[in-house]
């Protein structure tokens, strides 16, 4: 049973954290005992990339929801190589894995990774992200439609907040959202809001780190944790009320 889908089922809010494969078997027990909901596997910032390595460190979280991505460098990830060669490693992952999470914006290979997610199971999760600004609701409705048409489970949208108004854009996508599940993620230090907030309007996971610090406006582990429980009495509730 895909254990994601079993969690997003509970229609709570899920925290993810990001891995690379600096000791895997220790971050993945730290993981463990944190009580993560998802570990984002950044295959695109691994040391190697060969494929042994790779399902190596899928093996190594064995026991956790995994969500795995090979983030193109054309949206802030580490992959600069052929894409046969990143679908290929998406092709190796998704028989061990919960979901993929795959750029929109990568034509050549989106529609094949989604296919080889769906036939073991995975869910698909399709991804728009925008480092320099947040585009207008137009834009960003446009952009989701053509992820959902393309056979996304989930469509992920992440953009840069630099006032107000982009949150209010952001959370107006969420609200408007319809049938459509979505991860809505606003970045910047005025974005951090989203990262607590914005599953109470429907985003499905919020992403955070242990240690090292990714992507600006993140909050660490401990901190997301605190927030989601306090603002979330049920999924303190499905923690067990203990603070991690």
């Amino acid at each position: 049973m895909n254990s994601m889908r079993a969690l997003l089922d509970l229609d709570l809010p899920l925290i993810a954290v990001s891995f690379a494969d600096e000791d895997s078997e220790r971050a993945a027990a730290e993981a463990r005992s944190a009580g993560v909901d998802v570990a984002e596997l950044r295959i695109d910032r691994f040391a190697r990339t060969d494929v042994g390595h790779v399902r190596e460190q899928v093996g190594a979280f064995a026991g956790l929801p995994v969500l795995a991505t090979v983030r193109s460098a054309a949206e802030g990830g580490g992959w600069s190589g052929a894409e046969e060669a990143r679908l290929e490693l998406f092709r190796e992952v998704a028989p061990l894995v919960d979901a993929v999470d795959v750029e929109l914006s990568s034509r050549e290979v989106v529609a094949d990774v989604i296919a080889a997610a769906h036939a073991h199971d995975a869910l698909a999760i399709v991804s728009y992200h925008n480092f320099d600004h947040t585009p207008d609701i137009a834009e960003l409705d446009r952009i989701a439609r053509s992820a959902k048409e393309a056979g996304a489970d989930i469509v992920k949208i992440s953009t840069m907040a630099t006032n107000a108004a982009d949150l209010k854009v952001l959370a107006s996508l969420l609200v408007n959202a319809g049938d459509t599940e979505m991860i809505v993620i606003a970045m910047g230090e005025i974005g951090t809001a989203s990262r607590i907030f914005f599953p109470a309007l429907g985003s499905r996971l919020t992403y955070t780190f242990i240690g090292h610090q990714p992507t600006s406006g993140q909050l660490d582990y401990a901190e997301t944790s605190r927030l989601i429980r306090r603002f979330y009495p049920e999924y303190d509730r499905r923690k067990g009320g203990v603070d991690a």
